[in-house]
């Protein structure tokens, strides 16, 4: 641990000091600051700062710490900085030198701050959040905070299943965090004018915060209490809630799609205008845990993201603009929105994009609308090789919406195309997996006849395939994930399988995916061993040249921890899983049929086309109490199967 005691002081690190080591920096444009945008406040006399644990380049990009910054600089009271990890030849040097972390806009400690958030994007970051709390001065730990520390805080998709994290953090939001993360920082601030102890602090917000898993305040269980009770941990005093429910931004439709951004001195990932144009998914892939984490479907109206992008391409500077959501093709004015944008930027070499296109939404009419002046490349998801395999995972999409899409996109001038598979799916067998490479092939055969002759020379096809990893809130929560030598071998079949040379594969490293799955299903103990991972070196795990299997296994065995039963076992439906008292608005019994509904080979519509698929997601619907409901399925799991064989017969 190096010397806390030195980094609470709220002054900037001296220019002086600074300075010389950033302009040796393999990129000194990550830790300048004084962005274009970057928002500078002065006034609130209690201080944020919310990290991205990776670098600038794919932190800067990252929504969730974009709209906290905002979200909290918009509190009179409350003042919000920005900070990132930085890449390893800096970190070395600051470790060196004795510098601690420090934030973008003002340059001071993170450990002078009075609160500090993390947001957890991936499982693959989770030694990152290690290193930067260690980089900042901050014990790692929360029962080894002292009064002066800050209070540190976490969230984002990794939350559902927050237990791997949970010894690292003083509160952990579930949900949506726009509401959330101001609540909590002003109560914080309130007792702290109160001369609250930290304890009181956190017991008040674990109470009084909807949302707000304060770890501390639970007692982990062992398994046979956990499968008796229907959780894994019991909460240590009256009044903290057995449940912790996530948090809806019931505001999301009305509010401004104009999120006010910082514009980089370097290229960043997805380095354009940003505008979220739709919140959540009812398609219902049963192993999309964003897909179940985002809840209920909530959209911006056309004429407000019209207005967000004209505004964002002029206070910016950009010529490119994003339209983001997890299906922006399911809006239901995106024609309109579309033909808005087309005739407000024609002429002016403006590029709109859709990086989340359905097959079953992207007709010739949406190739002609989004087509524009610039075409990059295109990336559709057909997520199996086979129909039957797409029916268990309810893509509910065939061969002929992804032919059909192609004849569209190439004809509407589009030459090169991404397709993407995963790989490991449950009930996947042999045949499914030579089901990408007839796909992709005939796929391929589509674009080129959709093309001039003179051009099919320049069509481009590529199959890119991951590693199916089980997702905590899920219908496939309770499936396995295949070894990495099953991997491998099912891709040394795909690519065996692939005979035209144009046609590319590419895939995810097994053994990375491996740790996801550790970290994605893994229970209170796997905490140690990430810790000792970390110790051992383990950083930058999501980057294929930093990624250190050593350190992982070998802190894992000395540990104690299982990482094949985490990772691989199956388990039935009526098993309570590690964080099964994390209640995303999405009932355990609908998972559960879901799951069922899987092995059937039964799909699912989407409910925003159809009847209610009874989720349980939308609050006006109701929402099942999450520990009854569990225990219900444990209690009575032959009853439950049986009315869900029922429901699906």
């Amino acid at each position: 641990m190096r010397n806390v005691a030195r980094f609470k002081d709220p002054a900037p690190i001296p220019s002086e000091i600074l300075d010389p080591l950033i302009a040796k920096a393999e990129r000194p444009s990550r830790y300048t600051g004084g962005e274009w945008g970057a928002t500078v406040k002065t006034e609130g006399d209690f201080s944020f700062c919310m990290v991205y644990p990776d670098t600038y380049e794919l932190g800067q990009a990252n929504q969730a710490v974009r709209i906290l910054v905002n979200a909290v600089n918009a509190r009179p009271n409350l003042r919000a900085e920005r900070a990132y990890l930085p890449a390893v030849d800096f970190i070395e040097t600051m470790r060196q030198e004795d510098v601690p972390l420090f934030s973008l806009e003002s340059r001071r400690p993170l450990g002078s701050f009075d609160a500090v958030g993390i947001t957890l994007p991936h499982e693959l970051a989770a030694t990152n959040v290690l290193e930067t709390l260690d980089l900042a001065g901050i014990p790692l730990r929360a029962a080894d905070r002292s009064e002066d520390d800050p209070i540190i805080l976490g969230g984002g998709p990794c939350a559902l299943n927050p237990e791997p994290f949970a010894p690292f953090f003083d509160i952990l939001t579930i949900g949506e965090g726009e509401e959330a993360t101001p609540d909590t920082l002003e109560l914080i601030r309130q007792l702290r004018q109160e001369g609250k102890s930290r304890e009181e602090i956190l017991r008040r917000v674990a109470k009084e915060i909807p949302g707000s898993y304060v770890p501390r305040f639970y007692r982990v269980l062992d398994e046979a209490e956990a499968q008796a009770t229907g959780s894994w941990v019991a909460p240590l005093e009256e009044g903290i809630p057995e449940v912790i429910q996530k948090r809806v931004w019931e505001g999301f439709a009305e509010s401004d799609a104009w999120e006010p951004m910082v514009v980089p001195f370097a290229e960043v990932v997805h380095d354009r205008v940003n505008v979220e144009v739709l919140r959540g998914c009812a398609r219902g892939c049963r192993f999309c845990q964003a897909g179940m984490m985002y809840r209920p479907v909530r959209e911006r109206s056309a004429h407000n993201i019209v207005s967000a992008v004209l505004r964002g391409i002029e206070e910016t500077g950009y010529d490119e603009v994003s339209l983001t959501s997890l299906s922006s093709t399911d809006h239901s004015q995106i024609p309109e929105i579309l033909e808005r944008l087309n005739g407000a930027c024609a002429g002016k070499g403006i590029r709109i994009s859709l990086p989340s296109q359905r097959l079953d939404s992207f007709g010739v009419d949406m190739a002609a609308l989004i087509a524009g002046q610039k075409k990059g490349g295109l990336t559709f998801a057909p997520e199996a090789g086979t129909q039957r395999l797409r029916d268990v995972i309810n893509k509910n999409v065939t061969e002929e919406d992804l032919f059909s899409a192609i004849d569209a996109a190439f004809a509407a001038g589009w030459r090169r195309c991404k397709l993407y598979f995963m790989i490991g799916l449950p009930t996947e067998t042999d045949e499914d997996i030579k089901g990408i490479a007839s796909l992709a092939q005939r796929a391929y055969d589509r674009a080129k006849a959709a093309v001039p002759p003179d051009q099919r020379g320049s069509v481009r096809m590529s199959v890119s395939c991951a590693v199916f990893v089980p997702k905590a809130q899920t219908p496939f929560q309770w499936d396995g994930q295949i070894s990495p030598d099953e991997t491998l071998r099912r891709v040394k079949l795909l690519r065996n399988s692939v005979k035209y040379r144009a046609v590319d594969v590419n895939w995810h490293d097994p053994k990375t995916s491996f740790v996801e799955a550790v970290m994605s299903r893994g229970g209170r103990p796997v905490a140690d061993a990430l810790e000792l991972a970390w110790k051992r070196g383990a950083r930058f795990d999501a980057w294929m040249e930093h990624f250190d299997e050593e350190a992982w296994r070998s802190a894992m065995a000395d540990t104690g921890v299982d990482p094949e039963a985490i990772a691989q076992q199956g388990y039935e439906t009526s098993y309570v899983m590690p964080w099964a008292h994390i209640s995303m608005g999405v009932s355990p019994r609908f998972l559960a049929l879901e799951r069922k509904r899987a092995e059937q080979g039964i799909t699912t519509p989407d409910c925003t086309f159809d009847a209610c698929s009874g989720c349980g997601a939308c609050p006006s619907l109701g929402v099942d109490n999450q520990l009854q409901a569990t225990r219900s399925i444990k209690g009575d799991a032959s009853k439950e199967v049986a009315t869900t064989e029922g429901e699906v017969s």
